[in-house]
């Protein structure tokens, strides 16, 4: 390793798909630094993912609904300790503030042409300038800078303990055929398909795929308009199970469906971690930089680029894309997944 390790403090809080992607990061740090003692600073609703794993040593909770009284409390907290390293891969401000409050004389972060809201005035040292490439690549360039390995990309996510994984058990007894588990909806409007489209899907899935469609995610009021509108105009109901069992609930869920079906959104990449096959629909965001890593390409809808355009890899978002994706499009992809993964 390029500097001492031993002890590591990773900033990274809010996003449950970047939470995912800091996991291979953690896996090679560990490889290369078996005895590394890892903290991790989390909000308390992407924590939630991670707690229990057995390579997070410690979880120090930012709330940040508390204001600057959650700053506060999260410097109180970190007063007391020091780190040989930490890795700034969250370049927001909020970050940034949380950053400078940290002891280590080693404070790794993006260069400066990727490090927003300043973030390069917070770090001590920088990894080297690179092309736009995959969120899960751009994090793994820290690890190359370290000098730790970056291949095999491991996850590991799945029922942590015997309770969580009775409660997947008792949720997968009530189906009495394989489950496709439909992500209905994100926090970002741009990023959603339509409802009644949903419908029809899951109508196709299960008299035509033999598949029982279950929904899920959390239980914020689109998601819960969506769910109303899909029941409303389905002929075979598809079970709801939105919120059922929380954030954890919802890995079970997803690790033990035949096939997801997922927006861009954090799900999509625990689908993948899970190595779930799943259909993911992208119009918004880019998906050559947030879509499926590395596997289920072929399941991928395209919705971003036009037919044949060779688009670069950028942050560029592309509004009101998501309408074209047609029912066909999907029921399509689900074809691929019944020749290729079923």
């Amino acid at each position: 390793m390029r500097v001492t390790t031993d002890r590591v403090c990773i900033v990274m809080m809010s996003a449950i798909g970047d939470t995912v992607h800091v996991l291979p990061v953690l896996h090679s740090l560990k490889k290369a630094n078996p005895a590394m003692h890892v903290t991790w600073i989390l909000q308390p609703g992407s924590a939630a993912l991670v707690r229990g794993h057995h390579l997070v040593d410690e979880i120090i909770l930012f709330d940040r609904t508390k204001g600057w009284r959650g700053f506060l409390d999260i410097r109180s907290q970190l007063q007391t300790r020091s780190f040989d390293l930490v890795l700034s891969l969250q370049v927001y401000l909020k970050a940034n503030i949380i950053l400078s409050f940290i002891k280590a004389p080693v404070k790794l972060g993006f260069d400066r042409a990727r490090a927003r809201d300043l973030n390069w005035l917070f770090t001590t040292h920088k990894i080297p300038p690179h092309a736009m490439q995959h969120v899960q690549d751009q994090y793994l360039e820290f690890c190359e800078w370290l000098g730790a390995p970056t291949s095999p990309v491991i996850w590991e996510l799945g029922p942590w303990n015997r309770e969580e994984r009775d409660w997947q058990r008792s949720f997968y007894s009530q189906l009495d055929r394989p489950a496709a588990a439909i992500v209905i909806a994100t926090s970002k409007l741009q990023k959603n398909w339509l409802p009644e489209r949903w419908a029809e899907v899951c109508d196709a899935l299960y008299a035509d795929f033999g598949l029982q469609p279950v929904l899920v995610g959390g239980r914020s009021p689109v998601e819960v308009e969506f769910e109303r509108v899909i029941l409303e105009r389905t002929e075979h109901k598809p079970l709801s199970a939105l919120g059922n069992g929380g954030l954890r609930g919802l890995v079970g869920i997803l690790d033990g469906a035949a096939l997801v079906l997922s927006p861009d959104t954090g799900p999509l990449h625990i689908s993948v971690a899970l190595d779930r096959p799943v259909v993911s629909l992208i119009g918004y965001s880019n998906p050559k930089r947030v879509g499926p890593y590395r596997k289920f390409g072929d399941l991928m809808i395209d919705a971003y680029g036009e037919p044949a355009e060779n688009y670069p890899i950028s942050m560029e978002n592309r509004k009101d894309r998501m309408p074209g994706i047609t029912v066909q499009d999907v029921l399509e992809k689900v074809q691929v997944w019944r020749a290729n993964y079923r």
